[in-house]
């Protein structure tokens, strides 16, 4: 189906439109939600962790078996339904039959899979499971896929569609509910009620500080003013995070119906998603998108024949990682610097260009329109007393089921992590979950318990943030995932208030001094990696009371986290001069066993600063104090010699 087609863009205006009536659209509906088929249509994943896994090149195998086959079908690019780790996922429709999905399909295995089942109706691995659909025969012997432990215990809102239908149809969004919220909206309510709505929802800004949405509404719709805007913040830049990216590249409609009843929500006539440039895909889907909209007046001047107009724009940003924090966010889009201002005056008094401005993030926009149609109470009846609804979480790390994930709040982090994602590989053991990227903190064995909800996360050290959840084992070193994460944070603070710059920059140094091996003739040096931890904690202190914007005020967070239920491997990188998981290089002691050694010299002509002494034929010996921990020696021993403690 193609916006081209008069006719059905006409009848599918009014099916819209008429939501709560019954009309003669249901055969195109039924079509375009794949529940009657004439032909196979075959469905492949093709967001970016698809695309990265290989998709592109399953595609192309598809089409030369079956231009080669001469068989009839379709293939449709879909975003992703979340399991990453299993892409290229396939899903394959025949007629009558349930929508089968195969895991892992490179493309070596579609000839395989496609010969089986089309010439001898078989199925084998790797298949993932069936979805199943009124009217359509079942697949005997293989599960539901909402079955599939990953699967099970999410309830997917925002998710729901991602990997179903196809991101570049707006036709298959609206066989699937899109635009009724809209319509409903413009015809039942009234601003205010919608603001009420929201707020009576529970739903908090899922971006980051959990603030009431529909309460921040509120402000922006009872400030009087000649232009409004709402912004969507969907510059997601913590290392781990990619919900925005999915949720865009698989639905990107959804967004765009929660963006134009906020607009109404608030008075606001233009709307503007500022997005990463980095997000390709994303970008072109959102573009497409926004055109189709446009066609069918839900975006642009009288939409949906009412007296309400929204316009909709996309800027990019450069990759800034501080252009995250709402005021940076918005001098960018004025054409400035990104840089943080301070608060008050916020965005909903003056906002973008001096105007009363609404910021949300891709997430909470596109809660919007499940709960403008089910109602507040049925957003509400999910979730913890004070965190309602669910949450879109990123999994990734040493995990064996990484991807997206959209779970009630008030799940136990340990289910999360070892019933959704499947638990940690090679029989590791667990050490702990980095959960709010780097102004987050991370969470252990003893508080894997305690539920997912913002005020519990904020009680042991740690927050919300946008949603990125990074998983490590037992060969993790606690001190150089510290280091890693103020690298980060030091490289992105814009350098604004001094605090953030300097302090910042200070952390990694000592972070630095105490992962790196000690000069023995540098007294200062020595003294400087005993006064490490406290000087830490109290720079931590200062940044975090005196840094202007979010970014500085959280950015001591992972090492103060870290320091809290890991203190032993800073003391032992300290006064041991050793990393308990090895991970540290430089603190790494290289010994030659003597009985294996056969004097060949080759580690000695590897190794580059002369660490390795010793006649050829006799045994080698490392001297420590010029080794390097390089590791060149250890690799390129052929005997096994070489070992490090």
């Amino acid at each position: 189906m193609k916006t081209e087609n008069k006719e059905i863009r006409s009848l599918l205006k009014e099916y819209t439109l008429d939501y709560n009536t019954a009309t003669d659209t249901n055969h195109i509906i039924s079509r375009l939600k794949r529940e009657e088929n004439d032909n196979i249509v075959i469905m492949i994943g093709a967001g970016t962790c698809g695309l990265g896994a290989g998709a592109d090149k399953t595609i192309n195998a598809c089409k030369n078996y079956l231009e080669s086959n001469k068989i009839n079908a379709t293939i449709i690019e879909t975003g992703c339904i979340g399991l990453c780790s299993s892409e290229p996922l396939m899903d394959i429709i025949i007629p009558g039959k349930n929508r089968i999905c195969f895991e892992k399909v490179t493309e070596d295995k579609v000839n395989d899979i496609l010969n089986k089942l089309f010439n001898e109706n078989k199925i084998e691995s790797p298949v993932l499971g069936q979805f199943f659909t009124n009217g359509s025969e079942e697949w005997k012997g293989i599960k539901s896929i909402n079955n599939h432990s990953f699967f099970k215990r999410q309830k997917r809102i925002v998710l729901k569609n991602c990997g179903i239908i196809n991101p570049e149809s707006i036709e298959e969004y609206i066989a699937h509910g899109g635009y009724k919220s809209l319509a409903k909206t413009l015809k039942e309510y009234s601003a205010v009620d919608i603001c009420d709505i929201i707020e009576k929802s529970g739903l908090r800004g899922r971006g980051g500080g959990g603030f009431p949405t529909g309460l921040k509404w509120k402000f922006a719709n009872a400030k009087k003013a000649d232009q409004k805007y709402l912004i969507c913040n969907a510059d997601e830049g913590d290392p781990g995070a990619f919900m925005d990216r999915a949720v865009i590249e698989g639905d990107p409609n959804r967004l765009i119906e929660g963006m134009v009843i906020g607009g109404y929500a608030i008075g606001a006539s233009k709307g503007i998603i500022y997005i990463r440039a980095e997000y390709p895909l994303a970008v072109k889907r959102l573009k497409l998108a926004i055109e189709q909209a446009k066609e069918y007046g839900f975006l642009g001047t009288n939409i949906m024949n009412s007296d309400f107009s929204f316009d909709l724009k996309i800027k990019m940003g450069a990759g800034a990682f501080v252009c995250g924090e709402e005021t940076a966010l918005m001098h960018s889009i004025e054409g400035k610097r990104g840089m943080p201002s301070p608060r008050p005056p916020f965005p909903t008094d003056s906002g973008l260009f001096g105007k009363p401005t609404v910021i949300n993030n891709v997430e909470t926009y596109s809660n919007v329109s499940e709960i403008i149609w089910h109602g507040a109470e049925w957003f509400a009846s999910t979730g913890t007393a004070k965190s309602k609804g669910t949450k879109v979480f990123a999994l990734s790390g040493n995990i064996n089921n990484t991807g997206l994930v959209e779970i009630p709040m008030g799940t136990k982090i340990r289910d999360i992590l070892f019933e959704i994602a499947g638990g940690i590989p090679n029989n590791k053991k667990f050490k702990a979950v980095q959960i709010g990227g780097p102004s987050g903190g991370c969470i252990t064995e003893e508080n894997l318990d305690i539920l997912i909800d913002y005020e519990s996360l904020i009680a042991v050290g740690a927050m919300m943030g946008s949603g990125g959840l990074v998983v490590m084992d037992e060969d993790t070193c606690m001190v150089d995932l510290a280091k890693f994460f103020m690298d980060f944070i030091q490289r992105e603070s814009c350098g604004k208030c001094i605090p953030c710059r300097e302090g910042t920059k200070r952390m990694l140094e000592i972070l630095e001094s105490i992962t790196h091996k000690p000069n023995s003739n540098n007294e200062a040096e020595t003294l400087m990696r005993f006064q490490g931890v406290l000087q830490l904690e109290r720079l931590s202190k200062v940044i975090r009371e005196t840094s202007l914007c979010g970014l500085g005020q959280t950015a001591p967070n992972p090492v103060l986290s870290t320091l809290k239920y890991f203190r032993h491997e800073y003391e032992a990188h300290i006064f041991e001069r050793n990393c308990p998981a090895q991970v540290c290089t430089e603190l790494r002691k290289y010994v030659i066993d003597v009985e294996k050694c056969t004097g060949c010299t080759i580690c000695a002509k590897k190794c580059p600063t002369e660490a390795i002494i010793g006649a050829k034929k006799t045994a080698h010996f490392v001297v420590e104090s010029k080794c390097i921990g390089c590791g060149a020696c250890m690799e390129n021993c052929k005997f096994n010699a070489i070992s490090f403690n």
